[in-house]
């Protein structure tokens, strides 16, 4: 089948990677999405495991769609009551830009799919699913660009990002699939120690662990809050079979440390429950101490914290720019032989932090532009760097 798994347009190169090393095949970039096939198998699997991605579609058909009545009667073409049974409420969602060119508006494309919806299940079954845009068990994602619509289904419901996890009261929560594109770009794969010296809530650290020990971050999702368990076709004993095979993947223990502290032992506290809620806690090493005092837990590994800034810490800009310098010193004299991969406000004073990186991505935290600073900590004449 054809999928479609989206993304923030900034994370897509780690979401490319995610995908190759799932196994999906004939990739094909878009804008904050990625297209590619999947068998069955594969097409559950990746719901469990794919960790950058925001969504998952299933690609019905593309149409012509350069009127509302053409719409409507290529929409009127597919057999959707062969898709969905009539018992299940659905939706329609209208994405796209054309609207703004003069083309079909959302409210418009959302009318005409519908519609047809409906027309379909009349003529084939004397029967009309209901419209439901609260709960619904059915979505219909109608892609509108340059006069065509791709027409798929959402299947993996809520999105991906709400692991189920995070306490609430951090004033600047890393999203789960934020943090997770962070630590793929910085090629963590749970090798090598993991170090946030500055974890807040927390997600670094357990999306590390996740890593580390190969637990499918959607594992415990209940029934049916998957959209695709309520499509025609649902292969029950292989979507039993494929949560079993994932589970028996996940490790007893990381293969190397993963550590979190932070200075504000609130923060601390709310990082541990997180963790025990995405059942990690036992994994992750927490304590409460500032940056500046925190020792390396190997000699080599992966450091990655989201650098606080404004509020967040109530500091003046000249006390902001004072503690990036002090993060930068300590880096420089006690992480020889690590890497550190830093997320800072793009308004923050982070070349305060002395050294030069040899990478820098763009991303955003939410609505704050950020900077995404991969540093190479060099011990002595040796050089490693990041692959």
């Amino acid at each position: 089948m054809r999928l479609i798994a989206t993304c923030p347009e900034e994370t897509k190169p780690a979401l490319v990677l995610e995908l190759e090393a799932l196994g999906a095949k004939e990739l094909v970039p878009g804008f904050r999405a990625v297209s590619f096939e999947a068998d069955a198998a594969l097409f559950y699997e990746l719901h469990l495991k794919l960790r950058t991605a925001s969504r998952i579609l299933r690609v019905i058909k593309e149409v012509p769609a350069q009127t509302p009545a053409m719409l409507h009667s290529q929409a009127r073409r597919i057999r959707w009551h062969e898709l969905f049974e009539a018992r299940h409420g659905f939706m329609v969602e209208s994405l796209g830009t054309d609207a703004d060119s003069g083309g079909i508006a959302p409210k418009q494309v959302i009318t005409q799919v519908r519609e047809a919806i409906r027309d379909v299940f009349t003529r084939a079954e004397q029967r009309v699913p209901p419209v439901d845009v609260e709960e619904p068990k059915v979505v219909v994602v109608a892609h509108l660009a340059r006069g065509r619509c791709m027409l798929s289904l959402d299947t993996s419901g809520k999105s991906l990002h709400k692991r189920g996890y995070r306490e609430q009261g951090h004033p600047a929560p890393v999203k789960e699939t934020l943090a997770a594109a962070i630590l793929t770009l910085a090629r963590y794969d749970g090798t090598q120690a993991f170090l946030d010296p500055m974890c807040g809530s927390g997600t670094l650290a357990i999306e590390a662990a996740m890593i580390a020990v190969r637990k499918a971050p959607q594992i415990h999702r209940k029934k049916g809050e998957f959209y695709f368990e309520w499509l025609a076709g649902f292969d029950r004993e292989l979507w039993r079979a494929t949560q079993d095979r994932v589970r028996a993947e996940k490790l007893e223990a990381p293969p190397a440390p993963v550590v979190a502290s932070d200075i504000d032992a609130a923060y601390v506290a709310m990082a541990r429950k997180s963790a025990l809620k995405a059942r990690v806690e036992k994994y992750i090493q927490f304590d409460t101490r500032r940056f500046q005092d925190v020792a390396p837990p190997a000699e080599r590994g992966l450091l990655v914290t989201n650098l606080p800034y404004g509020d967040r810490i109530g500091s003046s800009e000249g006390g902001i720019r004072q503690l990036y310098e002090e993060v930068g010193d300590t880096l420089k004299q006690k992480f020889s032989g690590w890497h550190a991969v830093i997320l800072a406000a793009t308004a923050s004073p982070y070349k305060a932090i002395g050294l030069k990186p040899s990478r820098t991505i763009a991303l955003m935290n939410g609505s704050i532009p950020c900077k995404l600073l991969f540093f190479e900590l060099y011990s002595g004449s040796r050089r490693t760097r990041l692959s």
